[in-house]
């Protein structure tokens, strides 16, 4: 994956054009850009005269200090929302995803407290969220599980530019969902945590995608909505499909939700947080 900006190229002074380094493991989502009107005659005839002296070397020096660009604006992007996705393969040992379905089963089949928590909240389906917190613990498979996700959330970690110090980010919570046909899973956030994620056990087709929702939607009071074919970070709502055995990790802060599972088999996906410890 690479960052998505609002333009790939950037054009200096004498017409050279440069790609943005690619970024291996995430995208941005939901870009935040401003407009950098320069006044920029001042600066061009200082440039001029320095060219006519024939230093290149400054003339260069000049154009990456000042970062100029042809035309009177300038549109950057601020504080972007990233989003890591994966194959778990990619790091450590491979999880079977058969193995891990059944396991999944076999647990909602068992949580009795699961069950009664689910009735008792409307959850149509199963989560264990709210009964088991110790899933690693019990079963080998979460435990594996876990060694590969330590692997990529490092990775996204990195991306993130996160100074953690002393500190590191640690699994602090991991749990089942099962959606029957039916089943949905409302808009929500992460208190608490730093990353959270989910990997893709059984997704049939014709199954929802995740949508996650542009942080600023509270801010944008009476801003007007976005087009229909506006770029894909410029959107309100981003829907992504993942597959049978990929990672998706975003910051806790990010709103997010699963709509109706319109599939008649079950949508089988474990989540998970870490914390800063």
């Amino acid at each position: 994956m690479i960052g998505i900006s609002g333009s790939p190229f950037t054009l200096n002074p004498f017409g050279m054009a440069r790609r943005a380094t690619p970024v291996k493991w995430s995208k941005s989502l939901f870009l935040l850009d401003y407009f950098q009107i320069r006044k920029q005659s001042q600066g061009r005839d200082h440039f001029a005269r320095v060219a006519e002296t024939g230093h290149r070397g400054k003339c260069l020096a000049m154009v990456a200090r000042l970062g100029y660009q042809r035309g009177m604006s300038n549109i950057e992007s601020l504080f972007v929302t990233r989003l890591y996705r994966a194959a778990l393969s990619e790091h450590g040992k491979p999880i079977d995803p058969a193995e891990m379905e059944n396991s999944c089963l076999v647990i909602a089949d068992d949580d009795e407290a699961g069950q009664d928590w689910c009735e008792a909240n409307g959850y149509i389906g199963y989560t264990s969220y709210a009964s088991l917190a110790d899933l690693a613990w019990r079963f080998p498979i979460f435990k594996d599980l876990v060694k590969v996700l330590d692997k990529h959330v490092a990775e996204f970690a990195k991306d993130l530019q996160f100074d953690l110090g002393e500190k590191k980010l640690k699994l602090d919570s991991m749990w089942i969902n099962i959606l029957p046909e039916g089943g949905i899973h409302t808009s929500h956030i992460h208190p608490h945590s730093v990353i959270s994620g989910t990997t893709y056990v059984a997704m049939p087709e014709d199954t929802s995608a995740i949508k996650f929702e542009d942080p600023r939607s509270a801010m944008m009071m009476a801003a007007p909505t976005r087009l229909k074919d506006a770029r894909p970070e410029m959107r309100q709502f981003i829907y992504v499909q993942p597959n049978v055995g990929d990672v998706l990790l975003w910051e806790s802060w990010l709103r997010h939700e699963v709509p109706m599972n319109m599939a008649e088999d079950d949508r089988i996906s474990v989540s998970f947080n870490y914390g800063w410890e």
